[in-house]
């Protein structure tokens, strides 16, 4: 595994979300730039088994949803570099027609999309639906989801969470982006989540941690973990701690970037902190 070339194509990932949610002034580039190892690890890391010939049923491939929709930037970027879709589709987020909307959804046929996510709290419901369909196909492959820790305070997660385990979906793989921020401020002075750890283990499933999930060699270690402990009758969930706004030094430590677009000088500044490697767009 070419971890430089890894590092590499995140770097260019960073560029796309600065520049997706500048040009339209508007966006989501704070946890996007946290999870831009997590999104290349699973689609360029070997991760995942999937398949740019994009078909909904998603047969015979590895599946992934994503939960907190509002991270659309990152998964944007990294499904156009993976052969979705055009690179230079991307010049089209968040405008009027556009199949590249704030939230992902499915109605304008995205490759890559297998479901809305706008709302919420919903997406573990969703994977799941896809882990059992693929057991009952006798289908082998895995499901991957990803969440934020401030969605957690979402009830219908813990409804999803017990059904998990009290079924022995042991085909799937749920992340949490834990980089303690949401819309309003910390996920501490907000609604504190105590120990997620105990949490999940607590309600039945097999949970791991990723100290640093902007280290792109922990989080190919950590996923690569994860997948030898499916199969074996409990759900796996995958705490990973990363930085909201990581590789951009003003977007670090706060909340302030959660949903807001730099300006022309905060966006010449933010790029010249990522050099392009891939060429833009």
């Amino acid at each position: 595994m070419d971890i430089k070339k890894l590092e590499d194509f995140a770097t260019q990932v960073r560029r796309d979300i600065l520049r997706q949610v500048h040009k339209v002034n508007s966006g989501h580039p704070g946890g996007s730039l946290g999870c831009t190892e997590f999104f290349t690890a699973l689609y360029q890391g070997g991760i995942m088994e999937h398949k740019p010939e994009f078909n909904m049923d998603g047969k015979e491939e590895d599946l992934f949803f994503l939960s907190n929709g509002h991270i659309s930037p990152v998964f944007y970027s990294v499904l156009a570099r993976s052969g979705y879709f055009p690179v230079d589709e991307l010049n089209t987020f968040r405008l009027i027609d556009s199949r590249l909307q704030g939230h992902p959804t499915t109605h304008e046929g995205l490759p890559g999309i297998r479901v809305a996510s706008g709302s919420l709290g919903q997406g573990m419901s969703v994977a799941l639906g896809a882990a059992q369909a693929k057991k009952l196909n006798k289908d082998n492959h895995l499901v991957f989801s990803l969440h934020g820790d401030g969605e957690l305070q979402e009830g219908q997660n813990w409804e999803a969470i017990m059904y998990a385990a009290g079924n022995k979906v042991d085909n799937i793989i749920s992340t949490v982006d834990v980089n303690g921020q949401q819309i309003d401020g910390s996920t501490e002075n907000v609604l504190p989540m105590g120990n997620l750890k105990a949490k999940f283990e607590a309600f039945g499933w097999d949970v791991m941690e990723i100290e640093d999930g902007n280290n792109m060699q922990q989080v190919i270690d950590g996923l690569n973990e994860a997948k030898t402990r499916t199969g074996k009758g409990k759900p796996v969930c995958v705490l990973m701690t990363t930085m909201m706004g990581n590789g951009v030094d003003f977007m670090m430590h706060t909340h302030a970037w959660h949903g807001k677009a730099p300006n022309d000088e905060q966006l010449e500044n933010a790029l010249s902190q990522n050099p392009e490697t891939l060429g833009d767009y």
